[in-house]
C-alpha cells in the first residue's frame, strides 16, 4: 500500500510546468512542425519581404533589421515549440517579431515609413541596434530568472493563511456588483448601449461632450472608461475560470446565469466596434487563455495565428474607428503595403525619439514619473509630462500626435542606453518568473476560481501589446484599475476556497 500511494503522489512533486501531457504525442508533433515553422518565420517570410520591389537601400540599417527579424523569429519559434507555456514571453516575442521585425523590415525594403523620419539615417541604425540590444537584455533577464528556484507559499496548519493568493468569494461577488454598477454608469453617461455599436469616433465625441474631460486633461474620461470596462472584464474572467475548472460550478444555475450576464455586458462595453483594437485584443487573449488555461494547443495556436492575423487582419481591423463615410480608404497593391502605410510606426518613432533626445537631452525619470502618477490631474500638476509620443510628434511638427512610443523608447528618453538595457533585463526577468508561477498556478490551483495569477497572467499577457506599443502614460490607467480590483478581492486563506471545490 505504501509503494502504491507513493507512486500516485509522485507526479505532484515534479514540475507541472515542465512536463505537460501527453509528452510522447507532443514530441512527435513538435518534430513535425519545428522545421517548417522555423524556416517560415526565420527564412521564408524575411526572404519574401526582401524580394519585394522598392526604393530602399541595402545599407547597415537593412542588414541590422534583417538580423533583428530573424532573431525575433527564432525566439518566437522557440516559444511556440517549447514544452512550457511561456505566456508573457510568447506574447513579447510575437510583438517584437511583427512590430519591430517584419513590419520595419518591409518599410526598409520598400523605402516608405508610416511616419516621416526627421533625423539622419544613422538614428534609424541606432534605433535598430538598440532594439536588438534590448531584446538580448530581455533574454538575459529571462535566463537569470530560469536559474533561480521559485519560493512556494505553504498554508498554515489551521488553513487560516499563507497559501497562494485567491479570490475571496464574498469580495468576488462585490466585484460583480461593481462591474454592473460601473458599466451601467458608463452606459448612461454616454447615452445608452446604441452608441457602443456605432464607431470609436462617436464614443470619443460623446465622452468629450459629457463634461468629464477638462481642457488639457483626460483623467476623468480615463477613469470612466477604465471602471466601465475593466471590472466587467475581470469578473467575466473569474467566472470563466470557475466554469472551466469546476464541474460543480457548471451544474449551478446561478453561476451560469451570472456568467451569461457578464458575457452580455462585455459584448457591449468591450466590443471590437467601439474600442481600440489593442484593447479588444487584450480582452480576447485574456478570455482565451483563461478559458483554456492548460491547453498547450490553444497557446501555440494563438502565437502562430497571431503572426498571420497581425499581417493580414490587424491593419484592416479599424473599419469601425470612424463614422460611415469617414473611413480612411484602404489602398493595397501588395500584402505588405499595410505594414508600410498604417499602424507599425514603432521603429521609425524610436529613431525620431533618438533625434529628439539629441536636441533636447534626456528627461532623467520625468516621463516615467508622469506615467506612474497618471491619476494626478493637470489642474493640480501644471507641469505634468505629456505622452512621449505626443511630445515627439509635436517636436516633429505633426498635426496628428497619436503616435507610438515603444517601451524601449520610454527607457531611452529617461535613462539612456544603460537604463534601457537594465529596464529590458528587469522586464525579461519578471516575465519569466511570472510565466513559471502561472504554469504552476493553473496546474495546482484546483477547481473554482483558482489563484489570482491564473487570472492576472492572461490579462497581463493580452495587455502586453499595449504596454510595448506605448505610450506608457496612456497604457497604465487600465492596468492600475485592474491591479486595484485584484488587490481588493485577494485573500490568502485556504479554508473558504477549499470548501467551494
Amino acid at each position: 500500500m505504501t509503494s502504491v500511494h507513493t507512486s500516485a503522489r509522485t507526479p505532484t512533486r515534479g514540475k507541472p510546468s515542465d512536463a505537460p501531457a501527453p509528452p510522447i504525442a507532443w514530441a512527435m508533433l513538435s518534430r513535425a512542425l519545428s522545421v517548417p515553422l522555423i524556416l517560415g518565420l526565420v527564412c521564408f517570410l524575411p526572404a519574401v519581404i526582401a524580394a519585394q520591389p522598392g526604393s530602399g537601400v541595402r545599407d547597415t540599417a537593412y542588414w541590422l533589421q534583417l538580423v533583428l527579424t530573424c532573431y525575433a523569429g527564432a525566439r518566437l519559434a522557440t516559444m511556440i515549440l517549447s514544452t512550457r507555456r511561456r505566456l508573457l514571453q510568447g506574447v513579447f516575442w510575437m510583438f517584437v517579431y511583427i512590430a519591430m521585425g517584419v513590419a520595419p523590415f518591409a518599410q526598409v525594403v520598400i523605402g516608405q515609413t508610416p511616419t516621416p523620419m526627421v533625423g539622419p539615417r544613422q538614428d534609424l541604425v541606432t534605433a535598430i541596434a538598440m532594439i536588438l540590444v534590448g531584446c538580448a537584455a530581455y533574454d538575459l533577464g529571462a535566463l537569470l530568472a530560469s536559474r533561480r528556484p521559485l519560493r512556494r507559499r505553504t498554508p498554515s496548519a489551521r488553513g487560516s493563511g499563507g497559501g497562494p493568493a485567491r479570490a475571496h468569494p464574498v469580495r468576488l461577488r462585490l466585484l460583480v456588483l461593481l462591474a454592473f454598477a460601473a458599466s451601467a454608469f458608463y452606459l448612461l453617461k454616454l447615452g445608452g448601449p446604441a452608441v457602443f455599436f456605432s464607431s470609436r469616433q462617436e464614443i470619443n465625441e460623446t465622452v468629450a461632450a459629457s463634461g468629464v474631460v477638462t481642457e488639457g486633461s483626460n483623467v476623468g474620461s480615463a477613469f470612466i472608461k477604465g471602471f466601465g470596462q475593466v471590472p466587467a472584464l475581470l469578473a467575466l474572467l473569474f467566472y470563466t475560470r470557475r466554469l472551466a475548472t469546476s464541474r460543480r460550478a457548471r451544474r449551478t444555475p446561478s453561476t451560469v446565469l451570472v456568467w451569461v450576464a457578464l458575457a452580455a455586458l462585455n459584448l457591449v462595453v468591450n466590443n471590437p466596434i467601439s474600442n481600440a483594437r489593442y484593447w479588444f485584443l487584450t480582452v480576447l487573449m485574456a478570455f482565451v487563455f483563461t478559458a483554456f488555461p492548460s491547453s498547450a494547443a490553444f497557446y501555440r495556436t494563438v502565437l502562430t495565428t497571431g503572426v498571420v492575423g497581425a499581417l493580414v487582419v490587424f491593419p484592416y481591423a479599424d473599419k469601425f474607428r470612424y463614422e460611415e463615410g469617414g473611413e480612411r480608404p484602404v489602398q493595397s497593391a501588395s500584402v505588405f503595403d499595410p505594414l508600410v502605410t498604417k499602424d507599425y510606426d514603432q521603429m521609425v518613432m524610436f529613431a525620431n525619439t533618438i533625434s529628439w533626445v539629441d536636441t533636447r537631452g534626456h528627461t532623467y525619470g520625468r516621463q516615467l514619473t508622469g506615467s506612474a502618477l497618471f491619476f494626478v490631474p493637470r489642474a493640480v500638476w501644471s507641469g505634468k509630462p505629456e505622452d512621449t509620443g505626443v511630445r515627439v510628434g509635436q517636436w516633429m511638427g505633426l498635426r496628428m500626435t497619436n503616435l507610438s512610443a515603444p517601451l524601449w523608447t520610454e527607457f531611452w528618453v529617461d535613462l539612456g542606453p544603460a537604463g534601457m538595457v537594465g529596464g529590458m533585463a528587469l522586464i525579461g526577468y519578471a516575465a519569466a518568473r511570472t510565466d513559471r508561477r502561472y504554469a504552476l498556478a493553473v496546474t495546482r490551483a484546483g477547481p473554482g476560481s483558482g489563484s489570482m495569477l491564473a487570472i492576472a497572467a492572461p490579462l497581463i499577457a493580452g495587455y502586453t501589446f499595449i504596454l510595448l506599443r506605448g505610450p506608457l502614460l496612456q497604457a497604465v490607467g487600465k492596468l492600475a484599475i485592474a491591479a486595484l480590483c485584484l488587490v481588493l478581492i485577494t485573500t490568502f486563506r485556504e479554508r473558504r476556497a477549499a470548501r467551494r471545490r
